[in-house]
């Protein structure tokens, strides 16, 4: 795929992290990836969302933390993500 649609269903999600979907689906259940939106009553994936929570694994993006980061980290502490 050349250009990743901004929303996308969970295989093109999985592909677009190089996880197989059962991979990406854990990941997502751990928190460690983002939840789905609803979009025309389907589960998409952010391309936005999904690249902020890579940087923050990645430790690339400390200061644009995504907001479902920062509140992991202030329920649980900094070990959370």
């Amino acid at each position: 795929m050349t250009a990743w649609p901004r929303a996308m269903k969970r295989a093109n999600a999985a592909a677009y992290c190089d996880l197989s979907e059962s991979a990406f689906e854990r990941e997502v259940l751990e928190g460690r990836l983002p939840q789905p939106v609803k979009l025309g009553n389907r589960d998409h994936w952010c391309k936005n969302a999904l690249d902020a929570a890579l940087d923050h694994i990645t430790g690339q993006g400390q200061d644009n933390e995504p907001d479902y980061v920062r509140e992991m980290r202030e329920k649980y502490g900094t070990q959370a993500a």
